[in-house]
C-alpha cells in the first residue's frame, strides 16, 4: 500500500480530519488523484460535535492580567474575555457585523444617535438577565480622561446613554459615527452585571463559557455555559486556556499531546510542523501587522527626517523572507491592510534605500545616529530576530541600532508606551476608523507613537461621520498617505495568522482573520471529533 493509499484509507475511516487529509495530499502533490466527490461527501458529513476538553495555548500574557475588561489587556485575557463575556455586537468569520447581546440596532436621524434593542433571552452566569442598566454601566466604566480602557477613545465620544425600558439603550454621540456598532464588538466593552452603578468585574459574564479558575498570565479553566443564548456554538464541554510565550515550548506541547491548539507558529518551522503526523498547520490572512513605534514626543524621533530615515533603512523584503518565510506581505508604514474596505492600493510601496535614508539623516543635521530598539520574543515569533536584521540593514545608512531583548512578562506595562523605540504588533481592526482611532488618534491612550498630526485628526473625525462612500474612501486614502510619510512608526509587514492543531480538532469552513484564533472566538466556534479526541 502506497503512502497516498494509506492516507486515503485513514481519511475514509475517520482516523484523520478532512483538513489534514487535504494538507497532506497537497504536500504529496496528490490532490489530483483524490476520487471525485470524496471531499464533498466528507464535508457534508462533518458537523459540530458536543463534548470533550479543549486545550489552547496563547502567546501573550502577563502577571498583571485581570478579569476587568476596562483595563489594558494582553492577547491571553483578550481571548478569555471573548470566551467568557459577551458584547453588544460581534464580527463574524466573514468580517461582517452581527448583533450579539443586541437583538437589533439602528441609527436615528443620522449617525450621531443609535438605538440598541437587547435580546430577551441573554443572562449572566449568575442567572441575572442582561438589561439596559448593565449595558450603560459597563460602557460608562470605560469612559473618562483617566480611563485605561483600550476603547476609551471610542466611548468618550458618547455624550449620553439613556435606558428606554429594560431592553433598549439610546446612545447620543458628540459627532456622527457610521461605524459605531462595530466598536461595540470590542472585548474591552464586554457587558458585565451591574447593581445600580456598581459593576461586577469578578469574571461573571454572559459568554459561552464560565470561568472556574484564573491565574494571571498563566492559565484559565472554563466550563460550558448551559444557558448560553446562542445556539450552534460552545461545543466543547470544558476548556483550558494557557499562556506559553516560548515558541518551542508551545510546539513541543502540541507534538506531545499536552495541548490541542496553538497559534503564532514560527513561520520558519511551520512547514516542518505540517509534516508531523497528526498535526495540521493553517495560514489565515487578515489585518494583523507588525510595528516598531517611536516615541514621537521625544528626541530624536520628534524630527520627521529621523523617522523617514528609519523607514527607508529597513529591508522589508529580507524580513518577509527570513522572519515570515513568506507568510505575509510587505507593510507600507500605515496600519490599513488589503483586507480592509478602504485600503489605499495607489500608494507606492516603500523600498529599502540606505542612501536616501542617510540623506534624511543629513537633513536632520547629522551623518550617523546610535539607537536602541527593544523587543521581546513574547511579542511574536521572530520579533527579536527582526531587530537584528533591521540593525544589519540600517548600518549601511549610518544608523547604528542596538537590539535589546526584553522579557515577555511585563512587556506591555514596562516597555510598550514607555521605551523610546520598541516593537509592537496589532491584530488590526475591522474598520479603518477603529484602527486609526485606537492606535493613531492624538487623544487615544493606545497611540503608541505619541503621534500628533492636525490634518490627520481632522480627517479622522470627518470620515467617521461621512455617509458618502466615495468621499469617505478619499479621506481614508489621504489618511493612509499622511500616516505613511509622517507617523513615527515603522510598519514593515502584514503577517498571516499561523495556527496549528492536532487531529481531532475541527472548525467551521470559514476562519476569521480579524484577530488570531478565529477572531479570538476559537473556543466558542471550534469542536472536537469525539472519535479522535
Amino acid at each position: 500500500m502506497s503512502t497516498f493509499e494509506r492516507l486515503q484509507r485513514d481519511f475514509t475511516e475517520g482516523r484523520i480530519s478532512r483538513r489534514s487529509f487535504i494538507n497532506r495530499a497537497a504536500a504529496m502533490g496528490a490532490l489530483a488523484a483524490v476520487p471525485a466527490g470524496l471531499l464533498a461527501e466528507s464535508a457534508k458529513a462533518e458537523a459540530p460535535q458536543s463534548g470533550g476538553h479543549l486545550r489552547v495555548a496563547t502567546v501573550q500574557g502577563s502577571t498583571t492580567d485581570n478579569l476587568d475588561p476596562a483595563t489594558l489587556s494582553s492577547g491571553f485575557v483578550n481571548m478569555l474575555w471573548y470566551t467568557a463575556y459577551s458584547q453588544l455586537t460581534e464580527v463574524n468569520a466573514e468580517g461582517q457585523l452581527e448583533p450579539l447581546l443586541a437583538e437589533s440596532y439602528e441609527a436615528v436621524d443620522g449617525p450621531d444617535k443609535w438605538v440598541f434593542t437587547l435580546r430577551k433571552d441573554a443572562e449572566f452566569h449568575n442567572g441575572k438577565t442582561v438589561d439596559s442598566n448593565d449595558v450603560i454601566q459597563s460602557i460608562a466604566r470605560a469612559q473618562g480622561e483617566d480611563s485605561s480602557s483600550a476603547m476609551a477613545f471610542f466611548v468618550n465620544t458618547i455624550t449620553d446613554m439613556q435606558a428606554d425600558g429594560s431592553d433598549k439603550v439610546i446612545f447620543t454621540l458628540a459627532e456622527g459615527n457610521a461605524d459605531f456598532p462595530f466598536g461595540l464588538s470590542a472585548s474591552a466593552l464586554s457587558i458585565m452585571p451591574a447593581n445600580g452603578d456598581e459593576v461586577d468585574v469578578s469574571g461573571v459574564g454572559a459568554g459561552a463559557y464560565i470561568i472556574k479558575s484564573f491565574e494571571p498570565g498563566i492559565s484559565a479553566e472554563l466550563e460550558r455555559n448551559p444557558n448560553f443564548f446562542m445556539s450552534g456554538r460552545a461545543h466543547v464541554a470544558s476548556t483550558e486556556l494557557l499562556c506559553i510565550p516560548d515558541a518551542t515550548s508551545r510546539q513541543n506541547g502540541l507534538l506531545s499531546g499536552a495541548i490541542d491548539v496553538t497559534g503564532d507558529i514560527d513561520p520558519k518551522t511551520a512547514n516542518l510542523m505540517a509534516e508531523q503526523a497528526g498535526i495540521t498547520v493553517e495560514d489565515t490572512g487578515g489585518t494583523q501587522h507588525y510595528t516598531f513605534p517611536m516615541r514621537g514626543d521625544l528626541a530624536p524621533f520628534d524630527d520627521n527626517n529621523i523617522r523617514m530615515a528609519l523607514k527607508l533603512a529597513v529591508d522589508r523584503e529580507l524580513i518577509l523572507d527570513k522572519v515570515l518565510d513568506g507568510h505575509g506581505s510587505l507593510g507600507n508604514d500605515h496600519p490599513i491592510s488589503p483586507a480592509n474596505r478602504f485600503y489605499n492600493d495607489e500608494l507606492p510601496q516603500r523600498e529599502y534605500d540606505p542612501d536616501k535614508a542617510n540623506w534624511y539623516l543629513r537633513q536632520a543635521g547629522i551623518d550617523s545616529i546610535d539607537l536602541e530598539l527593544v523587543a521581546s520574543d513574547g511579542l511574536y515569533a521572530g520579533a527579536v530576530d527582526t531587530t537584528v536584521l533591521m540593525a544589519e540593514s540600517a548600518a549601511a545608512a549610518g544608523i547604528n541600532i542596538t537590539p535589546v531583548r526584553a522579557p515577555a512578562d511585563g512587556y506591555w506595562s514596562d516597555v510598550w508606551l514607555v521605551a523610546p523605540w520598541s516593537g509592537s504588533y496589532w491584530s488590526g481592526r475591522p474598520t479603518e476608523d477603529w484602527m486609526f482611532s485606537q492606535g493613531y488618534a492624538a487623544e487615544s491612550s493606545w497611540n503608541e507613537s505619541y503621534w500628533q498630526n492636525e490634518r490627520f485628526n481632522q480627517l479622522l473625525v470627518e470620515a467617521r461621520g461621512e455617509l458618502d462612500i466615495d468621499k469617505r474612501r478619499d479621506m481614508y486614502f489621504e489618511m493612509q498617505a499622511i500616516c505613511r510619510d509622517d507617523c513615527p512608526s515603522v510598519i514593515h509587514l502584514y503577517a498571516n495568522h499561523i495556527t496549528a492543531y492536532r487531529d481531532g480538532v475541527r472548525h467551521p469552513e470559514h476562519v476569521a482573520g480579524n484577530w488570531e484564533f478565529d477572531g479570538y472566538k476559537l473556543i466558542e466556534r471550534w469542536w472536537l471529533d469525539q472519535g479522535e479526541a
